[in-house]
């Protein structure tokens, strides 16, 4: 893997765990030689990321679009920073130069980022790994809703356990690094 894409919020969080938890993830994607792709903003769990890869020195490139530039004040001291017409633009050009995904803490955007890309591997756009760094079990609701939708049979098995999961930004690292995508989904027709 040479980049990943780290979808994240740009507040820093109630938890001090959040920031940590990005600090970590900075360290590793550095020290793997891995350069981080991210919304380009200055402020919050991004901003904190963006900042140790940097300080680590490692490469980080940033796509904001104009609208957020000045509102999520945009990062000044990044290896490549890309100024995008829109939120859709974002999204696209961060899919092009990943090749994977991982969720930290953040709020609704985070979630709209994440399952689009999740969801663009279920039809085969995209088969990159999309993983969710659990800090402080932030995301155990998500994830039981997950569970929730396979026990129901709204999402495949393999899809299921095609989101990689982990509480440690080390093992998250290497399960993205051994991720062998499933199949493009089909369908069934109603009977």
């Amino acid at each position: 893997m040479n980049s990943i894409a780290v979808f994240c919020g740009s507040s820093i969080g109630a938890s001090e765990a959040y920031k940590e938890g990005a600090i970590l993830l900075g360290k590793e994607l550095a020290k793997r030689n891995i350069t981080l792709i991210y919304g380009g903003a200055s402020v919050g769990v991004m901003g904190t990321v963006a900042d140790t890869v940097l300080r680590e020195g490692g490469k980080v490139i940033g796509v904001i679009p104009t609208l957020l530039e000045e509102r999520e004040i945009s990062h000044k001291h990044l290896t490549e920073l890309i100024v995008v017409n829109s939120m859709h633009e974002r999204k696209s050009k961060m899919m092009e130069l990943a090749d994977g995904f991982i969720a930290l803490p953040g709020g609704p955007g985070t979630l709209e980022e994440f399952f689009e890309v999740f969801t663009w591997n279920q039809i085969g756009l995209l088969q990159k790994p999309c993983g969710i760094l659990n800090i402080n079990h932030y995301y155990d609701l998500l994830i039981g809703l997950f569970d929730h939708m396979q026990n129901e049979q709204f999402l495949q098995p393999q899809y299921r356990n095609a989101l990689l999961v982990d509480e440690d930004v080390t093992a998250l690292l290497d399960k993205c690094a051994a991720y062998v995508p499933p199949a493009v989904k089909t369908y069934q027709t109603n009977k």
